[in-house]
């Protein structure tokens, strides 16, 4: 791959990683911690939702940006031909 599909390559992955940590940072920062008291108004299954970004939300979603990073890295490799089979 030549220097100017590398460049492409990576700056493409950088928007990927921001994404994911950005989403990241918003459901384990601020729905978990910053705006707690202000979710746990509203309740689901019985527990307060501030309650549960901090305990399960977070995990899931957590789980969630693995899998579409995976998906979204698996796309990109195989536009540029990088992709292992």
């Amino acid at each position: 791959m030549d220097a100017a599909k590398q460049k492409a390559y990576w700056n493409e992955n950088l928007v990927i990683i921001i994404v994911h940590l950005t989403i990241w940072f918003f459901v384990s920062f601020v729905c978990g911690i910053m705006a707690a008291d202000e979710l746990d108004a509203i309740r689901i299954g019985g527990f307060k939702l501030g309650f549960w970004f901090a305990n399960q939300g977070s995990m899931v979603i957590f789980v969630i940006l693995i899998w579409t990073y995976v998906w979204l890295m698996n796309k990109l490799d195989v536009k540029y031909g990088v992709y292992e089979e």
